[in-house]
C-alpha cells in the first residue's frame, strides 16, 4: 500500500524525517527505502577522532538535551559520524521512491 509512513533517523545532533511511500516506490523497490542517514565513520573512527566533552558541549550549544550511559556512545553516535540526513532524504524523494512529508528537529536525546 502506498502513503505509508516511514520514519528516517538522522543523528542525535540533526533532523529526522518522516516521509511517505509512493506507488514508484512500490513498484520499482518493493515498498523499500532508506532508513536512516547510515554511517559516514565507523565506531572506532569515531571513538579516535572525536572528543566527548565537545559533543557534549556542541550538543548543548545546539539546545539539545542529553543523557548518556557511557562516553563511548556520544563519540560513536555524533553527527560527525553519520551522512548528511537530509541529503539521503532529498536522494529517495526526487528519485520517487518516497516522499518527504515532515522533518523534526531533537530536543532530547537518550542514549542508554
Amino acid at each position: 500500500m502506498t502513503g505509508q509512513p516511514v520514519l528516517i533517523g538522522g543523528t542525535m545532533g540533526t533532523c529526522s524525517y518522516v516521509l511517505t511511500g509512493t506507488e514508484k516506490g512500490m513498484r520499482d523497490t518493493f515498498g523499500s527505502t532508506c532508513h536512516g542517514a547510515g554511517r559516514a565513520w565507523s565506531r572506532a573512527k569515531s571513538r579516535r577522532n572525536l572528543d566527548y566533552q565537545q559533543v557534549l558541549n556542541q550538543l548543548t550549544a545546539d539546545g539539545i538535551s542529553i543523557r548518556v550511559a557511557s562516553p563511548k556512545l556520544v563519540m560513536e553516535e555524533a553527527p560527525e559520524s553519520y551522512k548528511n540526513v537530509t541529503d539521503v532524504v532529498e536522494t529517495c524523494h526526487t528519485a520517487g521512491i518516497s516522499k518527504k512529508a515532515i522533518k523534526l528537529k531533537p530536543i532530547a536525546v537518550i542514549k542508554g
